[in-house]
């Protein structure tokens, strides 16, 4: 009976497990480091914020920079990555969706950051706004209940040299 439960118990594990497992990315040399994620796919930033963020109204000239300098690309499931700069949200897995940059830029912006403030924001996901709001503050303090978006976020912003963003999930 005892072998039985724990075959049981072993087969369940694994089946929760499968799920995390098969979302394990590739690493991406583009995303290693800072200086390297920042270099990658600079145009399409540059276009990003030309063309959905400023022509839009968005003014500030720290979240214009930021949203210039984040690599999107490096928040999204390799599979989206093509699209990581288009005008749209896109899935990243667990049911959820990184927001589209001109909605990320408007709630960047209405904030009104300086560089010495703290920000707290409920709902990691992908980890980009996190990104953004480090760029604009002192300290992000960022909460998420998903543990696969948020491990994959504070993979994405160590590698990237966001420490200043403290991530808990629960």
């Amino acid at each position: 009976m005892f072998a039985k439960l724990s075959a049981i118990c072993l087969a369940l594990a694994l089946a929760l497990a499968g799920p995390a497992l098969a979302e394990a990315e590739p690493a991406r040399p583009e995303c290693a480091g800072p200086s390297a994620a920042q270099a990658a796919r600079q145009d399409e930033r540059s276009r990003m914020v030309w063309e959905q963020i400023k022509s839009r109204g968005i003014q500030d000239p720290g979240v214009l920079a930021a949203m210039g300098k984040v690599p999107r690309h490096c928040f999204v499931p390799p599979g989206q990555s093509k699209a990581a700069y288009a005008d749209h949200p896109l899935p990243i897995g667990s049911g959820q969706t990184i927001s589209q940059p001109y909605v990320v830029a408007l709630m960047s912006q209405a904030l009104q950051l300086s560089p010495g403030d703290k920000v707290l924001e409920i709902g990691t996901g992908s980890g980009y706004q996190a990104a953004i709001l480090a760029e604009l503050s002192h300290q992000v303090y960022s909460m998420e209940i998903v543990p696969e978006l948020g491990k994959r976020a504070a993979k994405v912003l160590g590698d990237l040299g966001y420490s200043q963003v403290n991530l808990r999930i629960g």
